[in-house]
């Protein structure tokens, strides 16, 4: 049986993607603070995404690893967003589900001090 070896990754290497992860953490946090409208989530997730990448293919090695490794990934991934997409699509686009409003009641009276007339 054929043992596989291990790549050493090298310490400028990794600490240039740190630096860049670090850097993309800081525009994480500026972007947030800015309204961008519809664009603040894209933009967020892509920049997660990107990262999550990074650390992906140096931190866990997988740009050095086995393919089948990075293919086990890859279709991880990717079955994760086919499903929230048909999450999504399937609460965005389902139409009114019959809840109503509620509704108004009259207020209930205070009870009065004189007797109930008897029968």
């Amino acid at each position: 049986m054929a043992q596989g070896h291990h790549h050493i990754i090298p310490l400028r290497t990794l600490s240039i993607v740190f630096a860049i992860l670090l850097v993309l953490t800081v525009v994480t946090v500026i972007t947030a603070r800015i309204d961008l409208g519809a664009l603040n989530v894209p933009l967020a997730l892509s920049i997660a995404g990107f990262k999550a990448i990074l650390v992906a293919m140096i931190f866990m090695a997988l740009k050095y690893d086995n393919k089948v490794n990075l293919l086990a990934v890859v279709l991880g991934v990717v079955f994760v967003v086919v499903f929230l997409a048909l999450t999504f699509a399937d609460t965005e686009f389902r139409g009114n589900l019959g809840i109503t409003e509620p509704a108004i009641t009259e207020p209930v009276s205070e009870p009065s001090d004189k007797e109930p007339p008897s029968h």
